[in-house]
């Protein structure tokens, strides 16, 4: 991953990139060091956080925004539960203690904490559950993932969500992405819609201290309800402009946590004592196509061979060392983390892409497709060139590399890559609206590590859009395949794990033949850490949370567990 480059973005396409020195602004940040709480003679601890925010912050902490600070989920206020994308592992109960869902999937009653107040001291309760997803069913802007629930609160610790039909598959969204509010705050806001909530009320470990367009502070919540819990007094969020800003006030100890691929990063580590890292791939780099013509893609990678033949055609070890600083991890054809998730691939033929190009199979399938060498060893077929445009965002160096890479190795079987950097705003339009042939973007981070929500999102044929139309970031291949279809209702109708993973077998024997999405690998996620300061961040022998700085949820899980260090 390039520095602070495709990893933010291309992870559901949530922050941005690029950084620089000119903006930090670290006047009573953590790079101070200990400062003295006012009056009690005693050291605060602090920590400096740059999760990728770059220019003018926007104040905004309202939950339902698509828009709000990140931090704004999961350190200000909290979800039901929290699903660690880090491992495979049961949810962990945060504002709830359990769940249970009746047979037919229509019914979901939630057992809440009891204990807990909100930081202005109001208790939380059941009722502020159901007001939540009330308020999100009743005002459809707000509802970002589809759900068709009302909620009613029986007592104060019990809330029963009833849905309009089977919604077994929604138990991920509802539980562990929905902050929830309070309701004696927020039945009184005119518009939750543009509502930017700049003195939020959560239940979360912290809550806003101060604010301003360069940098925002954020103080522990003496009212959490995990006991003693968090150690840590302050944090503290900051905007840089360029990438070597963020490497700079890493290695001056200006900042404590960031998520950035650093050149040497070896080196770096090991010239610097207080400094550590975690590396927890979750994101499969992939080759996007415009795969299918019934809906206007236009090109060669509209045959299945020509996907094939990429599939076949490129050497992974190289690009690794290349393009992925020799950090990423092995993927699977069936887009599905061979190491995490391996019990959900079904035929172990498909657990692992090829780590080497297989030339002669390439241009083995090429053949029998009747695409023909011509005379400049470029393949040809029909008077039609195997010719192909391949777009990433400019600054995305390690896409960039990749595409550099890919150009020569896939002309050893015939195919001619052109690649294009383009700003991000043109890039992301294009590939919602099918205006390429193949772009590179990463799949992955879905509401829970069960393959269902990746397939549903990349392959479902009602979440894509004829060419000219936005598929929403969702089927951006414009891949339709009514088994794949078929099987994912059937798997969408049950929790019934067994049932589910036939139905995913039936998937990935599809989408392995035709390769809408093409992997490479599994991209590095790299964060650092300054361990002056604190310590208890995640480590690769104990991947806790998700580290990256950008992930929601997952930072609240971080900061309520990291301590000062001794």
């Amino acid at each position: 991953m390039s520095s602070m480059s495709s990893g933010s973005k291309r992870l559901g396409l949530a922050a941005a990139a690029m950084l620089s020195i000119a903006t930090l602004t670290l006047t009573g940040c953590a790079g101070g060091g200990g400062a003295s709480n006012e009056g009690d003679g005693s050291e605060s601890t602090s920590v400096t956080v740059f999760n990728g925010a770059t220019g003018t912050i926007a104040e905004n902490f309202n939950p339902f925004s698509s828009t709000a600070l990140q931090p704004t989920l999961g350190v200000i206020f909290e979800s039901l539960f929290w699903y660690n994308a880090a491992s495979d592992e049961p949810p962990t109960p945060l504002l709830a203690e359990s769940f249970e869902w009746n047979e037919g999937g229509t019914e979901l009653t939630i057992t809440t904490r009891e204990g807990v107040q909100w930081s202005d001291g109001e208790p939380f309760t059941a009722n502020d559950v159901a007001f939540t997803f009330n308020l999100v069913n009743e005002t459809p802007e707000l509802n970002t993932t589809g759900l068709a629930a009302t909620a009613e609160a029986t007592d104060d610790t019990t809330v029963v969500l009833t849905f309009e039909e089977n919604s077994f598959m929604q138990e991920p969204s509802v539980l562990g992405n929905r902050g929830i509010v309070p309701e004696h705050i927020w039945q009184d806001v005119a518009d939750p819609i543009t509502e930017i909530n700049s003195n939020p009320v959560g239940t979360g470990p912290f809550k806003v201290s101060t604010f301003s367009a360069q940098s925002y502070l954020l103080e522990k919540n003496d009212l959490y309800w995990e006991e003693g819990k968090p150690a840590i007094d302050e944090v503290r969020y900051i905007s840089l402009d360029s990438a070597d800003a963020a490497t700079g006030a890493l290695l001056a100890g200006d900042v404590d946590w960031m998520s950035s691929f650093l050149p040497g990063l070896e080196q770096i580590l090991a010239d610097n004592e207080t400094l550590s890292y975690v590396n927890t791939p979750a994101l499969t780099a992939s080759i996007f196509t415009c795969s299918n013509e019934e809906l206007g893609c236009e090109g060669p990678q509209t045959d299945p061979a020509v996907r094939q033949a990429i599939y076949q055609g490129i050497d992974r070890e190289q690009l690794n060392a290349l393009a992925g600083g020799g950090f990423a991890g092995t993927a699977s054809p069936t887009l599905v983390l061979p190491e995490r998730d391996s019990e959900w691939i079904v035929d172990p033929e498909n657990s692992e892409t090829p780590t080497n190009a297989n030339v002669e199979e390439a241009s083995r399938i090429l053949e029998e497709a009747g695409w023909v060498e011509g005379s400049d060893g470029i393949r040809e077929k029909d008077g039609e060139r195997l010719s192909l445009g391949i777009q990433t965002v400019t600054g995305y160096s390690d896409f960039i590399s990749l595409n550099d890479a890919m150009s020569q190795q896939l002309r050893e079987v015939g195919i001619e890559l052109n690649p294009t950097a383009i700003t991000y705003n043109e890039w992301i339009n294009n590939l919602n609206i099918g205006q390429f042939q193949l772009t590179l973007e990463s799949i992955g981070l879905q509401p829970s590590n069960n393959p269902y929500y990746s397939y549903e999102k990349w392959y479902n044929s009602e979440n894509t859009t004829p060419v000219g139309e936005s598929a929403l970031n969702n089927n951006t291949g414009r891949y339709s395949n009514p088994v794949v279809d078929e099987a994912l209702a059937v798997a969408r109708a049950t929790n019934d794990e067994d049932v589910q993973k036939e139905q995913y077998g039936i998937i990935q024997d599809e989408i392995v033949e035709d390769m809408p999405y093409i992997p490479i690998y599994i991209n590095s996620l790299l964060t650092e850490f300054n361990t002056a300061r604190a310590t208890g961040w995640p480590t690769n022998e104990d991947p806790y949370a998700l580290a990256a700085t950008w992930k929601s949820w997952d930072n609240g899980i971080v900061l309520k567990n990291i301590t000062p260090a001794e």
